[in-house]
């Protein structure tokens, strides 16, 4: 009840504004300054007559003096015209009629078509927000209790098995694949999916469940890229270069020069086809074989520090030469044969599990 005598009053006040607007009305309007305006030029009429029977005035004179005393006249009543101008243009009843006619057509239209009795609703509580708050774990929820009462809705399935992979819940995300597929029938995309998934729960373990998946869908569609990707690294992974080589040129092939993971399988390739380790790595190692082979040579040769003698043995070490540090530190004790000189050296070879034969305490 309220709203409506706000918005009746909100609308008496708008066509009151309206009809004042277009009514009739003078506009400055001035006030003569004499109660008979035409007395002044009566006088002067009655003078110009006195002054002609008088002879003060000839004929030809007294006719001017009218004449200009009349065109006076006529400016005056000009003047006074112009005090009256109105704003109207039609009449007060067909105004008030069309502003009636507003009102009632406004308030009727929004009483059939408006909510006038429905509270006022928070922006928290409206469910166009709400529905942008749901976590996605709280989806999950709601499409799980779904599933459990209708198991054998596809479209629930397909909707929460990516979302089971984004979570990180593995396992769950590989049984809905499996629902799916029973529910769907087996295609190269489900079998992937469900591959990824088996994978990411074995981890570094790997799954022969997935790699038949991944033979199978890449068996089925010979331009299936995805299938081919997951079967080369896989394949890498576990070390059988040859059939990666031939997994990664597949799926390089079917790219058409612009893919996001074509540079990724191009090092893949690369990887494989170095026996498992990066040409990148492959160069590296090379040039600090080489640093270390001029180190060893300048020791020999001319002498060093300990220091020196140490840092060859450790960069041995790290190389995975185990037979070329015991020899740099058989070197070592020879030229420091004393255990006080070696400072870390025998640290070191303890600790690399190096002979100590020959160290002179």
């Amino acid at each position: 009840m309220l709203f409506w005598f706000i918005a009746i009053a909100v609308t008496a006040i708008a066509c009151a504004a309206l009809f004042y607007a277009a009514g009739t009305r003078a506009v400055n309007v001035t006030v003569p300054e004499m109660e008979d305006a035409n007395s002044h030029f009566r006088l002067v009429l009655a003078g110009i007559d006195a002054d002609l029977a008088a002879g003060k005035l000839g004929e030809a004179e007294a006719t001017a003096a009218k004449g200009e005393l009349a065109r006076e006249i006529l400016r005056d009543k000009a003047v006074s015209g112009r005090g009256k101008i109105t704003t109207s243009s039609f009449g007060q009843v067909p105004l008030l009629a069309g502003l009636a006619l507003i009102a009632a057509t406004s308030l009727g239209l929004y009483g059939v078509l408006g909510s006038p009795n429905m509270p006022s609703q928070p922006l928290a509580d409206r469910p166009e927000t709400q529905a942008q708050s749901i976590d996605l774990e709280s989806a999950i929820a709601r499409i799980e209790t779904q599933l459990v009462a209708t198991p054998d809705d596809v479209r629930g399935w397909i909707v929460i098995a990516p979302a089971y992979l984004e979570l990180r819940r593995y396992q769950d995300a590989a049984n809905a694949y499996r629902r799916i597929i029973e529910l769907s029938g087996p295609t190269p995309n489900l079998q992937t999916s469900l591959a990824e998934a088996l994978m990411f729960a074995a981890g570094d373990q790997g799954s022969p469940e997935a790699m038949q998946l991944l033979r199978s869908a890449a068996a089925a569609d010979p331009k299936h890229v995805m299938s081919r990707l997951y079967l080369a690294a896989d394949l890498t992974r576990t070390g059988d270069y040859p059939a990666a080589i031939t997994a990664w040129q597949e799926a390089i092939a079917l790219s058409t020069g612009d893919e996001p993971w074509l540079q990724a399988a191009r090092e893949g390739l690369a990887v494989a086809q170095n026996d498992g380790v990066s040409p990148t790595n492959a160069q590296e190692a090379e040039m600090i074989g080489q640093m270390v082979s001029g180190l060893a040579e300048r020791l020999n040769g001319q002498g060093g520090t300990i220091e020196e003698w140490t840092q060859l043995v450790r960069a041995y070490l790290v190389l995975g030469d185990a037979d070329s540090a015991q020899a740099a530190y058989d070197d070592a004790v020879a030229a420091y044969p004393l255990a006080f000189d070696r400072g870390d050296l025998d640290g070191v070879a303890l600790g690399a599990g190096l002979t100590l034969n020959g160290a002179t305490p």
